[in-house]
C-alpha cells in the first residue's frame, strides 16, 4: 500500500504518516499538488492520495483525469470545516478524513482503498491443486499465464503469486488491458515524453517503470490489439522499453504476470494474437476452475461474504440459513465468484434478521447457465437475449412449445439491445458487473453502448467512481 500525502494536513501530517505507517503502509509527502503530479508521473506511483482540503481538491482530481493517472483521493481537514469537507466529495474525492486523524478510520480507508483482504478463501481441491502449483512457481521470475472464466479470481491469483514471490516487498501494478482505450494503451503501458502527442502535458512514466523491481499484471491480455502485441515482445523479452515520443531505451526489472478469459491458443490461431507473445508468456499456465466446478467453495465464500459485507455495513453478523445455502449451491454461478459476492453483498442488506433467508437471496438470471465450453466460451448476446426473455414453455395464454411468441417480430438486435440495457439498469450502471453477466468483454459492452447512445437510445450512466471510457 503506497499513500502518498498532499499539503501540510493543518500540522497533523506527521500523525497521520505515522499511523499509516504503522498500519503497513509506504507513506511519501509532497507539500503542493504539482509535487504530488510530478511525483505520479515519475513513477513513484501512488494505490492512495491523501490531500489538504486547503488545497485545489477539483484541481487535483481534474488533472489525474486529464493525464489519466488513475489514483483514489481522499480529503482530510478540521473538523468543523464541514463546507470543504463537502467541496471535496462533489469534486470527486472519496472520502473526507477529519482531523486530527483517527487511527482507526485511517485504517479503515487504507484497507477499504487497497482491498487488503487479498486473501484466497478456498476448500475445494480443485482449487486446492492450482494453489499448490502457485505456491511452487511463486518464488521464480517466470511469467506466468492466468485463465479462467471472469469472476473466477484471476487478479487475486496474480497478487497471491506477488505475495509468495522474492518481490513480495517490491511494487505489484496492474493494468487493465480492456479497460483503457486502443490509442491510449501503448502510452499507458511505456509511457510518454512531454509532447508526444495531443494531451502530453508532460513527460509520464508508464506501467512498465512504475513496476520496476517489482511484480507488472496485464489484466485481459487477449483484449490487447495485435499491432501493440510486438512492442510488448519486445519489452518482456529485452527488458527495456521506449516510451512514446522517446528516443533513447529504458531498462527495467519486473516480472511479468497475465491474465485471460480466453483460450489464448485458440486466439492464435484466428490471428488475433500473436504466436511468440503466447510463448513468452505461457511459461506456466495456471487454470482457474469456474465456481460452478468448486461446489465446496460455495458455502464457505457465501458465510466470508456475508460476514465481510456485514461488517462494511455497521450491521449485526449474517448467518446464512440452511435453505439459502441450498438454493445458492444449486444455482450456476455464470459470473462465478464475483456474482456470488454481490448476490451475498444484497443479501446482507436485504435480510431484516441476522439469519440470511431464502427471501434475501435473489439470483442472477431466471434459469442456470449452461455449463460452458471451457473458460473461452462465450455464448453471442443474442442468444442470450434469447433466453433471457423466453417465457416459461406452455405458459397460460402462450401457444408454442418453443415459449418465444413474445419475441416473434422483433429483431435480434432489438432483443440484444433490451437485455443490454435491462442487464445494464440491474447492475446499477456498472459496466463491468454487466458485461460479465452478459458474458461478453467489456469492450464489446462500451461498443454497444455507444452505438446505442448515437442511435438516441438512453443508456444507464456509468456507477460511481467507474469511469465511462467510451465517452473518452
Amino acid at each position: 500500500m503506497r499513500l502518498l500525502i498532499v499539503g501540510t494536513l493543518e500540522g497533523y501530517i506527521t500523525a497521520a504518516g505515522k499511523i499509516a505507517l504503522q498500519k503497513g503502509a509506504k507513506v511519501a509527502h509532497t507539500d503542493s499538488i504539482g509535487g504530488a503530479l510530478n511525483a505520479l508521473r515519475g513513477g513513484q506511483g501512488a494505490d492512495l492520495v491523501m490531500i489538504d482540503v486547503k488545497l485545489d481538491v477539483a484541481m487535483l482530481i481534474e488533472a489525474l483525469k486529464t493525464e489519466r493517472i488513475t489514483v483514489p483521493v481522499v480529503a482530510c481537514g478540521v473538523a468543523t470545516d464541514a463546507q470543504a469537507a463537502v467541496k471535496a466529495i462533489r469534486a470527486g474525492a472519496k472520502e473526507y478524513i477529519p482531523l486530527p486523524p483517527d487511527a482507526q478510520l485511517i485504517a479503515a480507508v487504507l484497507e477499504a482503498v487497497a482491498e487488503e483482504s487479498h486473501a484466497i478463501v478456498s476448500r475445494d481441491p480443485s482449487m486446492g491443486s492450482v494453489l499448490r502449483l502457485a505456491d511452487q512457481i511463486a518464488p521464480s521470475d517466470a511469467s506466468v499465464l492466468i485463465t479462467g472464466e471472469s469472476g473466477t479470481g484471476k487478479e487475486l491469483m496474480a497478487r497471491y503469486i506477488h505475495r509468495k514471490s522474492r518481490r513480495a516487498n517490491a511494487v505489484f501494478v496492474s493494468v487493465n488491458c480492456a479497460a483503457i482505450p486502443e490509442n491510449l494503451l501503448e502510452s499507458e503501458l511505456f509511457g510518454h515524453e512531454k509532447g508526444a502527442f495531443t494531451g502530453a502535458v508532460a513527460r509520464r512514466v508508464g506501467k512498465f517503470e512504475e513496476a520496476n523491481g517489482g511484480t507488472l499484471l496485464l489484466d485481459e491480455i487477449s483484449e490487447m490489439d495485435i499491432r501493440l502485441q510486438a512492442k510488448l515482445l519486445r519489452a518482456i523479452q529485452e527488458r527495456e522499453i521506449d516510451r512514446v515520443g522517446g528516443t533513447q531505451p529504458v531498462k527495467v526489472d519486473i516480472r511479468v504476470l497475465a491474465t485471460s478469459n480466453r483460450f489464448l491458443e485458440e486466439e492464435v490461431r484466428a490471428g488475433r494474437f500473436r504466436e511468440d507473445l503466447f510463448f513468452r508468456l505461457n511459461v506456466v499456465n495456471l487454470i482457474l476452475p469456474p465456481l460452478r466446478e468448486r461446489p465446496a467453495d460455495i458455502a464457505i465464500l457465501s458465510q466470508h461474504f456475508a460476514t465481510k459485507y456485514s461488517e462494511a455495513n455497521g450491521l449485526p453478523e449474517r448467518r446464512v440459513s440452511p435453505e439459502a445455502m441450498a438454493m445458492l449451491q444449486a444455482h450456476r454461478f455464470r459470473g462465478n465468484v464475483r456474482e456470488l459476492e454481490n448476490t451475498m453483498h444484497r443479501a446482507v442488506l436485504l435480510s431484516r434478521g441476522t439469519e440470511i433467508g431464502t427471501d434475501a437471496i435473489l439470483l442472477t438470471g431466471a434459469e442456470p447457465a449452461a455449463p460452458a465450453q471451457g473458460y473461452s466460451a462465450v455464448a453471442p448476446v443474442a442468444a442470450r437475449a434469447t433466453a433471457a426473455a423466453q417465457p416459461a414453455a406452455g405458459a397460460a395464454g402462450e401457444p408454442g412449445a418453443s415459449g418465444t411468441a413474445g419475441l416473434v417480430g422483433r429483431s435480434v438486435a432489438d432483443v440484444e439491445r433490451d437485455l443490454i440495457i435491462d442487464t445494464l439498469s440491474h447492475c446499477l450502471g456498472n459496466r463491468t458487473h454487466a458485461a460479465n453477466i452478459l458474458g461478453i468483454s467489456i469492450r464489446t459492452l462500451r461498443n454497444k453502448l455507444k452505438q446505442y447512445s448515437d442511435e438516441g437510445v438512453a443508456v444507464p450512466p456509468p456507477a460511481g467512481g467507474e469511469l465511462d471510457r467510451a465517452a473518452m
